[in-house]
Parts: structure tokens; sequence; C-alpha cells
């Protein structure tokens, strides 16, 4: 079955930086289009970053913009998110999901990045 297994969270403080990685399984990972999302407590889960199938096309929200980087190894089947300059307002469930004809339909099961101001 397709699983997307997210790592590298953690706690930082604030100003510092972090690598997510996600690995996918169970399915053709350079067939789909990969995205970043994030949910703070108490809010809606929200669009972070996205990237295209070979990787050419990125897509980031206003907020991170300058601040994190998208990547995706299809060799791996992995996708990256560096995140440097972290925020306290970045703290939040990090997942990962995969899309394709437009809508996501496979999801991690996140991994918690907490920024300590």
């Amino acid at each position: 079955q397709v699983q997307l297994v997210e790592s590298g969270g953690g706690l930082v403080q604030a100003g510092g930086s972090l690598r997510l990685s996600c690995v996918a399984s169970g399915l053709t990972f350079s067939s789909y289009y990969m995205g970043w999302f994030r949910q703070a407590p108490g809010k809606e889960r929200e669009f972070v970053v996205g990237i295209s199938r070979s990787g050419g096309y990125t897509d980031y929200a206003d907020s991170v913009k300058g601040r994190f980087t998208i990547a995706r190894d299809n060799a791996k089947n992995t996708v990256y998110l560096q995140m440097n300059s972290l925020k306290p307002e970045d703290t939040a469930v990090y997942y990962c999901a995969a899309q394709s004809h437009g809508l996501y339909d496979y999801w991690g099961r996140g991994t918690q990045v907490t920024v300590s101001s």
C-alpha cells in the first residue's frame, strides 16, 4: 500500500534550521506532484509548498518564501523541505502529500516542528 513517512522534525530555537524528509513507497513517485502542509494547534491545515513531478516548478506560500526550500529526488522516492530562519509561528505538525489529477490522494502522518523564541 502507499506510504508517506516524514522525518526530521524537532525542537529548534528561532533563527535555526531543520530539514524534513518524506519517503514514499507503494506508488510511482515521479508521477506525483508533491506538497508540504502544516497544521498548528487550533488552526486549520495550510499549504506550505509544492513541487512538480520533475522538480522544475515550485510553489511557495508567501509566509515561507525566501526561508524554505523544497526539493525532490525521484531516484530515492524522497521529497525534502529545508527550513531556515525558523520563527515561532512556524511551529506545527508538517505533513507531506502526493497529488495526482489535482487532488492530494495520499498523506503522511506528520512530523512535529517546534520553534522556541
